[in-house]
C-alpha cells in the first residue's frame, strides 16, 4: 500500500541515510530483499541514442504484447518503436490481443534480428493479418525515418539495459550467420506449430465405414505436418552411434560414450567453428524460454544429453566443454525452480544426465585440472541451489534431494 505524505515525512526525519558516491551507471545495488540498477545520466543516454539501433514499428494496436529479448510490455497509444538497441542478436516477440478483452492474447510470434549500430529497422503492423507485415520499409521512406529520429524520440521506448548483461550471457555464442541458418525460412517463429494435412497421406479405409476399435479410429485421423518454411532448422543428430565397421566391443562402448556422435556432428555441421554448437543450444533455449516453442525445448534436451554423455571427447574439446559449463550455468539460472518438478524431473532428465557428465569428468585421466575444477564448481553450485545429489545412485527415475 502507498504511504501518505505525513508518514513519508516522518520516515525521512527518523530514518538513516546511506550515502554512496561515484557508483558507475548500471551497477546493481540492493538492500535486504530489494535490488535495482543505477539510472544512466543524460550524457550516457545521449551516447546510446547516437550509437544504438532503432526498431520503428508502426500502427501497432493498443494493448498488443511486444517484447525484445527478456523484456515485454503492452503497447500504448503513442508507441512507435524501440531505441538505443545495442548491436548484436536480439529476439523480438509479440502477441495480438482481443480488442475487447486485452487479457486474451494470440499465440506468441517472434523473430531474431541482428541489429547493427545506428541501424534503423522499420516495419508496419498488418491489421488484417494481426501480425507484423513481411514488407521491410526501404529506400526514401526509411530515409525519412532516419532523418526524423529526434522527432520520433518521445514515441520510442528505450531498450531496457537492466537485463542486457543477462541477455548477453544467454546468447554470446549465437552469431549472425548461425541465427540466419537456424531461423525458419519464413522469418517468423511461432509458439503454435502451423500444421496442414500431409498431401502424401494415403487413405486405407472405405469412406463411410465406421471404425471397429479406438485404435482404428485414431489411425483414420489425418496426418498433419508443419507448413513448409515455418519449422526451426535445427541440425539432425546422427542416428548411428559408432564408427562404420566397429567391433562388438566398440559398439557397446559407443552406446554409452557418445563421443563418436559428437565428432560426426562437429565435422559435418560445425567444422569451421565448434562453438556454433553452443550457439544452437542457446538458440533453442531462447526459443523455448522466450518464444514458448516446445519443440525447441526437445532439441535443447537432445544437445545437452549428447554433450553430457561424451567421455573421450572431453579431452579433445576442452574449450568447448569449458564454454558448455558456462552456458548451462547461465541457462539454469533463468529456469524457474518449479520447472524441474513439472517437466524435467518427470523423467529425471537433467539430474541423471549431469550425473554422467560429472562422473566422466572426475574419472578421466586425460582431462586437464582446470576443466575438472570448473566441472566440480558447477556441480557444487547445482547441489546448493537445487539440492541435487549427483553422487548417489538414483532410483526409479526420481531426483535425489539432499538436505543442506
Amino acid at each position: 500500500m502507498e504511504m501518505n505524505q505525513e508518514t513519508a515525512l516522518q520516515l525521512f526525519e527518523d530514518g538513516a541515510f546511506f550515502i554512496l558516491l561515484d557508483v558507475p551507471v548500471g551497477t546493481e545495488l540492493g538492500i535486504d530483499y530489494n535490488s535495482w540498477q543505477m539510472e544512466m545520466n543524460q550524457e550516457t543516454a545521449l551516447q546510446l541514442f547516437e550509437d544504438g539501433a532503432f526498431f520503428i514499428l508502426l500502427d501497432v494496436p493498443v494493448g498488443t504484447e511486444l517484447g525484445i529479448d527478456y523484456n515485454s510490455w503492452q503497447v500504448g497509444e503513442k508507441f512507435k518503436g524501440l531505441k538505443m538497441i545495442p548491436e548484436g542478436v536480439h529476439f523480438v516477440s509479440y502477441s495480438a490481443v482481443n480488442k475487447r478483452h486485452h487479457q486474451e492474447a494470440a499465440p506468441k510470434l517472434g523473430f531474431f534480428h541482428y541489429f547493427r549500430s545506428k541501424e534503423v529497422f522499420v516495419r508496419k503492423w498488418d491489421r488484417r493479418l494481426e501480425d507484423i507485415s513481411e514488407d521491410v520499409i526501404e529506400g526514401d521512406e526509411r530515409a525519412n525515418f532516419e532523418s526524423s529520429l529526434k522527432d520520433l524520440d518521445p514515441f520510442l521506448g528505450p531498450y531496457p539495459y537492466d537485463n542486457y548483461k543477462k541477455w548477453k550471457s544467454l546468447t554470446n555464442h549465437i552469431t549472425e550467420n548461425l541465427m540466419n541458418r537456424l531461423q525458419p525460412k519464413s522469418g517468423r517463429i511461432s509458439s503454435a506449430t502451423e500444421l496442414i494435412r500431409d498431401s502424401e497421406e494415403k487413405v486405407c479405409y472405405t469412406v463411410g465405414d465406421l471404425p471397429t476399435s479406438m485404435k482404428e479410429a485414431e489411425g483414420r485421423l489425418p496426418k498433419m505436418v508443419a507448413v513448409a518454411g515455418t519449422e526451426l532448422r535445427f541440425v539432425t543428430l546422427p542416428t548411428r552411434t559408432y564408427p562404420e565397421g566397429a567391433s562388438p566391443a566398440d559398439i557397446t562402448k559407443y552406446s554409452m560414450d557418445r563421443s563418436f556422435v559428437l565428432e560426426e556432428l562437429l565435422r559435418t555441421h560445425y567444422g569451421e567453428n565448434h562453438m556454433d554448437l553452443l550457439g544452437e543450444l542457446q538458440f533453442a533455449f531462447v526459443c523455448f524460454m522466450v518464444g514458448q516453442v516446445f519443440d525447441a525445448f526437445e532439441h535443447w534436451k537432445k544437445l545437452v544429453h549428447l554433450l553430457c554423455l561424451c567421455d573421450e571427447a572431453l579431452s579433445r574439446h576442452e574449450d568447448l566443454y569449458k564454454a558448455f559449463i558456462s552456458t548451462l550455468h547461465f541457462q539454469l539460472k533463468e529456469i524457474p525452480e518449479d520447472f524441474f518438478v513439472d517437466i524435467v524431473s518427470s523423467s529425471n532428465f537433467l539430474t541423471s544426465t549431469l550425473q554422467v557428465f560429472f562422473s566422466n569428468l572426475a574419472n578421466s585421466d586425460s582431462v586437464s585440472r582446470q576443466l575438472k575444477k570448473r566441472g566440480h564448481q558447477f556441480k557444487d553450485h547445482l547441489t546448493k541451489t537445487f539440492r541435487w545429489d549427483f553422487d548417489s545412485e538414483q532410483e526409479d527415475d526420481a531426483p535425489v534431494v539432499v538436505d543442506l
